[in-house]
């Protein structure tokens, strides 16, 4: 091993051949291999129907592989049952027992497990002191906020120091300033703690802010895993490319490859050089993928100094207070969007006619959609 160069951290969970279906004819999974690596923050990103909360659900027990294998270490868990794998658990509807108050609730793990009264009691006030509510323990579920009950589950899911957490959309039904909050707070408690999260959710966003790494589920297949930075600016298709980050898709056929690029003849008309990323040869369809913060908007009559340079109409402006976006017809692509800075946009009307301009290296031959 090189010199400087850090050992990737064993895998805590290894999926081996895994497939799940429920009616015997179609896949929701399909020969799934991933590891997680202990002590990551591992988010499972997708559609609805795409596989990713059927394979937490195996994780956790809830379900059982149709075929392969799942470790938990070196230890196979396909037919352990949920409450023996020693993985805690976080769900979007919060599941704490109203008839119980805070601290009970919190307790409760412990107590199945036979935890002698000084420990739970010990460990109940450390989880209350993490999660900031020493003072609301003798409360009840149904007497606190969405956001106190979902820190709750989170401390109840902690509290037996599980090598394992999961977590099931659980901020999905926060509002989006509290669930921003929420997103600093679990991902603080995972560094402080230093223990292996997996995560579910549909919201990219969410997805880039919180993770070490993201496998994004379609179709039940994972389409690519890697840190947020390399999907945003390293897609390997048209889907990773367009579920992750604002995407503009402009359609072509390749024209001549060189290398790692190619010219690609739109199919709006024009033509542009673009990175050769997922393309089968001179004569292909090919779907472009820019994003909005990599273009410009030039006056008509600009050249081009090596970059790519598009006609354009205006659409459309819209303001969003750190940001403007105008809306253009491209190539074809009447809603292909351009981030301004605040105020730019002031300058644009109704109808103009202008010119966009964006490096080779910012467009991203890929598979057609």
């Amino acid at each position: 091993m090189e010199a400087g160069m850090v050992t990737p951290a064993p895998a805590l969970v290894r999926f081996s051949g895994i497939q799940k279906t429920y009616d015997g004819e179609h896949l929701v999974v399909k020969n799934l291999d991933l590891d997680i690596r202990k002590g990551e923050f591992i988010t499972l990103l997708g559609p609805s129907g795409s596989g990713k909360t059927t394979t937490l659900m195996m994780l956790a027990g809830f379900e059982v592989p149709t075929q392969g294998e799942i470790y938990l270490g070196d230890r196979p868990i396909k037919n352990v049952p949920p409450h023996r794998r020693d993985i805690g658990m976080v769900f979007q509807n919060y599941a704490l027992f109203p008839h119980l108050t805070i601290a009970e609730n919190i307790a409760f793990p412990l107590s199945v497990r036979n935890t002698s009264k000084a420990d739970v009691q010990e460990r109940v006030s450390a989880a209350l002191r993490m999660i900031k509510m020493e003072t609301m323990a003798q409360r009840r579920p149904g007497q606190l906020s969405g956001g106190q009950q979902q820190r709750v589950a989170l401390a109840r899911a902690l509290v037996f120091n599980p090598q394992l957490v999961l977590m099931d959309e659980p901020l999905g039904a926060l509002d989006k300033r509290l669930r921003e909050q929420m997103q600093l707070e679990i991902k603080q408690l995972h560094e402080t703690m230093g223990i292996t999260i997996v995560y579910v959710t549909h919201d990219q966003s969410e997805a880039l802010t919180m993770s070490d790494r993201i496998a994004v589920f379609n179709d039940g297949i994972v389409q690519q895993i890697d840190r947020p930075d390399a999907l945003y600016e390293h897609p390997v298709n048209s889907f990773v490319a367009h579920f992750i980050g604002e995407n503009n898709v402009l359609a072509g056929t390749v024209e001549t490859i060189d290398k790692d690029y190619c010219r690609v003849a739109l199919a709006g008309g024009g033509a542009v050089t673009a990175r050769a990323v997922n393309v089968s040869g001179a004569g292909a369809s090919t779907s472009l993928s820019v994003r909005p913060e990599r273009v410009a908007i030039v006056p008509n009559g600009s050249s081009s100094d090596g970059l790519n340079l598009l006609p354009a109409t205006v659409q459309n402006t819209i303001y969003l207070g750190d940001h403007a976006l105008a809306v253009l017809d491209v190539a074809g692509n009447a809603e292909f969007m351009v981030k301004l800075q605040p105020g730019a946009h002031d300058s644009l009307a109704h109808r103009e006619s202008v010119h966009i301009t964006f490096r080779p290296e910012d467009c991203l031959a890929l598979d057609p959609v």
